[in-house]
């Protein structure tokens, strides 16, 4: 399978015509299954001024909330099944805050435990617990981090993490086990190639100057400097800038001609799919990833704010999803069925066969960071109400049948 996406030096036609990003979904296993409302069991209480939302408009409602809560706002996730936002907000806090939330037609549920709350456990766990082979993210819909153990995490390393999981609290943290081993997707196959290294392109961009480029993992940009679109290929992109590990998993990749054309959509295989732009992920929203290994996939995001401690280093402020992925899928592109941007492959355990877990750059941290554009640069997970994050847009390269660009990267 094909999957390149590296623009070539030539005005890009997607084949066949661009379709909806809709008939994505109906050639997916899981396109009608919908996330539970709460992992730990329990109920969404309900409002009936609460509003029935679409997972694009319930993330721009999310961002437009959490800058307005102030300290008792405690995350947010979309209840899929009741197409509703679902805001925690502390216990005894702030009543305007749960008002607020109420009349822009959130679901409001009280919790015990503050964002601040949880991002110092995790700091603790950053401290005490970060051992190759170990994960944490803020999971609102239980109120608690979830800290991952893959495989590799025994003996001694195991006592440590579960000790500290312990002295956070039951209240705090869940503790649990991966089958599989976290690592980056890099492979050898057929997607972009550098150092003879296989990754992914993600999404075509258009760099501060105004110059074509694309969006990868950091892991592959701090692999090779040259990438090409075929295996043994000339060099079409240089790096321009990478960032692995540390605080994010990104680098930005500048096409070596000028005058390439680099379209805003991702290439699913006999279909291309546009990209308007660029948002943030939300708890529970439904996702589709591209790689060049395993192709169109889907699933939920189970967790923000994440932190993975991969065997080459620590990264954080990613992405935690159950979307599968495998070598070779690294660096595609996260996105959703309405064409939105929401993240780069980074890596992660299992396979598409026996599944796993997935852990994302988001897009919106990775364009502000090296200061690139998506689209026409808009809907970046602000603003809120119907319709929010839909403007259309042109600024990404094709490499080759213009859609490769979201195959994987370290995976």
């Amino acid at each position: 399978m094909s999957h390149k996406r590296i623009a070539k030096r030539r005005a890009a036609t997607a084949a066949g015509g661009v379709l909806a990003l809709g008939a994505a979904a109906i050639l997916l296993p899981h396109a009608d299954a919908a996330p539970e409302a709460s992992r730990d069991g329990s109920s969404t209480p309900g409002t009936s001024a609460a509003r029935t939302l679409n997972a694009d408009d319930a993330s721009a409602l999310a961002a437009t909330l959490s800058g307005l809560a102030g300290d008792a706002f405690a995350g947010s996730y979309y209840d899929s099944g009741e197409r509703r936002l679902v805001v925690n907000v502390v216990a005894g806090g702030d009543d305007e805050v749960a008002a607020r939330a109420e009349r822009a037609g959130a679901v409001v549920r009280e919790v015990d435990n503050s964002v601040a709350e949880l991002r110092a456990g995790a700091r603790t766990l950053g401290s005490e617990a970060a051992v190759p082979g170990t994960a944490w993210a803020l999971d609102p819909r239980t109120n608690k981090i979830l800290v991952t153990a893959d495989s590799t995490v025994t003996g001694p390393r195991w006592d440590q993490v579960e000790s500290t999981v312990t002295e956070l609290g039951s209240g705090m943290a869940t503790l649990r086990k991966s089958a599989g081993t976290f690592k980056t997707f890099a492979s050898g196959g057929d997607a972009i190639f550098g150092g003879g290294a296989r990754c992914s392109l993600g999404f075509n961009v258009t760099a501060a100057d105004g110059a074509p480029a694309f969006l990868t993992a950091g892991h592959c940009g701090v692999a090779a400097e040259r990438w090409s679109d075929a295996q043994g290929g000339a060099p079409v992109a240089t790096v321009a800038e990478a960032v692995f590990p540390g605080a994010g998993d990104f680098a930005l990749v500048r096409y070596d001609d000028p005058a390439t054309e680099a379209p805003s959509e991702v290439n699913a295989g006999e279909q291309s799919m546009p990209v308007s732009s660029a948002a943030e992920a939300t708890v529970g929203q439904r996702v589709l990833r591209m790689g060049s290994t395993t192709g169109l996939a889907d699933g939920q995001v189970l967790g923000l704010d994440a932190t993975v401690n991969y065997p080459e280093g620590t990264v954080t402020g990613l992405i935690q999803t159950d979307v599968c992925a495998e070598p070779g899928d690294s660096g595609g592109s996260l996105f959703t069925e309405d064409g939105l941007a929401l993240g780069l492959t980074s890596g992660g355990s299992g396979d598409c066969t026996v599944g796993g877990e997935t852990f994302f750059q988001p897009v919106t941290t990775a364009l502000d960071a090296v200061g690139a554009t998506l689209g026409e640069g808009e809907g970046e997970g602000e603003g809120a109400g119907e319709g929010a994050g839909t403007g259309e847009g042109t600024g990404s390269g094709d490499m080759d049948d213009a859609g490769d660009a979201g195959q994987g990267g370290t995976y």
